[in-house]
């Protein structure tokens, strides 16, 4: 038996630091995918697009289980290897990857690759159950016993990832076989909406009946809903009969979507090739990103601060209110070198107007961050609370030094020993 999807792609930038967006998401009807960039703003939106554009050629080939297998994963490798090219060719880019979880359509079964913390989840029988296992170094800690599930969710380490595609060699993504049947919904997403919204809540909205589209612009809103401090992309499919209309025109999202800006729309005679063509140009003169509501958050509230500005008292309530956020940042210790430190306000300033102040420093050195944390570090990393940010200041002295070489990651920690975090490959976006 032969099945179809029906499905919908939708991203955010979120509320958090963040002043591009770094996930990519495709859906077509062969192919579903997600992707989480790392790396700042000058890497992490490029290897997702570039992961997402490799991927979309595969959108529409008639395949094998096993043909599809082998294509999937070679695909992947191509990945790797471009992202490889592009690091060696721009230093800028040093340090950027990517997460990958995609879904690829034959017959009647899905083939899925995944590698990273993005997620797979299935809604089968009315059940919600989360296929893929994240590659994170407290995921590692969960299989190891050392912590709880629960406490995982709010281990300050978190967001540490152990195995994405960044063109080194071994990064190797885990491949299965799924079986396909009429009336799954498959929910694929970054962590900046499984970090942000409970199980409990995903399965509550997946199984409302609503549409994909429906329910895609239900998960955004709830993720941002529940604080919204990263980037989010979800994608929602529903497996259906060849008999029940499927979807067929491919949807872009995200960082990816930015690629196609400036060409002709796509039409009814495009192929997987030109699509694919088409995100994985070279995206050196990236506009500002708009993806959703908040792409220009930022300009909002500069707009904002000038025009209640002549208000009066409504000065001091923005004020006030901006004295309870809390970021982590960088501050110059006691010896003149910069640490990191907790602020109070919010990590921009308005002019000459400081809308922060150091609530305290510590004595982690800057400069002894691993590189993939120096830059979000030096951007201000957003806190939900006091306790929060000196949870996540405290969090990044269990980095390994910027001069510890980074050891191969492994798939599955001895029992009873956590793998180090000098294992780790970044920290997703």
């Amino acid at each position: 038996m032969s099945i179809a999807l029906r499905y919908a792609a939708r991203s955010d930038i979120g509320l958090g630091r963040y002043s591009n967006n770094q996930d990519s998401g495709y859906a077509g009807p062969h192919l579903l995918a997600v992707a989480d960039g790392m790396g700042g703003h000058a890497g992490g939106d490029v290897a997702s697009s570039l992961a997402v554009g490799e991927l979309a050629a595969l959108d529409g080939e008639a395949l094998s289980s096993g043909e599809a297998q082998s294509r999937l994963a070679g695909v992947l490798r191509r990945t790797n290897e471009a992202l490889q090219r592009r690091t060696s060719d721009d230093p800028e880019l040093a340090g950027m990857g990517t997460t990958v979880t995609a879904l690829l359509r034959t017959g009647s079964r899905l083939i899925l690759a995944h590698i990273g913390d993005s997620r797979a989840y299935l809604l089968r029988d009315g059940e919600l159950v989360q296929v893929t296992v994240d590659h994170t170094y407290v995921q590692s800690l969960v299989d190891a016993g050392r912590i709880t599930a629960e406490e995982a969710e709010n281990h300050p380490q978190r967001n540490v990832v152990m195995r994405v595609l960044t063109g080194e060699h071994g990064d190797e993504p885990d491949l299965s076989v799924r079986e396909g049947r009429p009336g799954d919904r498959w929910l694929l997403c970054s962590d900046g909406l499984s970090g942000f919204v409970s199980h409990e809540t995903l399965h509550d909205t997946l199984a409302a009946g609503d549409d994909p589209a429906t329910t895609a612009d239900n998960l955004l809103r709830l993720a941002l809903r529940g604080g919204g401090q990263d980037n989010i992309t979800v994608v929602v499919a529903d497996v259906v009969d060849l008999d029940d209309p499927p979807s067929t025109a491919p949807q872009v999202v995200g960082a990816a979507a930015k690629r196609t800006r400036g060409a002709a729309a796509a039409g009814p005679g495009d192929t997987p090739a030109q699509r694919a063509a088409a995100l994985t140009r070279d995206a050196g003169d990236d506009e500002d990103d708009d993806d959703g509501p908040h792409g220009r958050r930022w300009v909002f509230w500069v707009v904002v601060a000038v025009l209640v500005a002549g208000l009066g008292g409504t000065v001091w309530g923005a004020w006030a209110w901006s004295q309870q956020q809390y970021f982590v940042g960088v501050a110059e210790g006691d010896d003149g070198d910069d640490v990191v430190a907790v602020y109070r306000g919010l990590p921009q300033d308005l002019g000459p107007i400081s809308l922060s102040s150091v609530v305290e420093t510590t004595d982690i050195a800057v400069d002894q961050l691993p590189s993939y944390q120096q830059e979000p570090v030096s951007e201000g990393i957003t806190a939900r609370g006091l306790d929060d940010a000196r949870a996540k200041a405290e969090g990044l002295r269990q980095q390994p030094p910027a001069s510890t070489p980074a050891a191969s990651p492994t798939t599955e920690p001895t029992q009873g020993t956590a793998p180090s975090p000098a294992t780790t490959a970044g920290v997703s976006g």
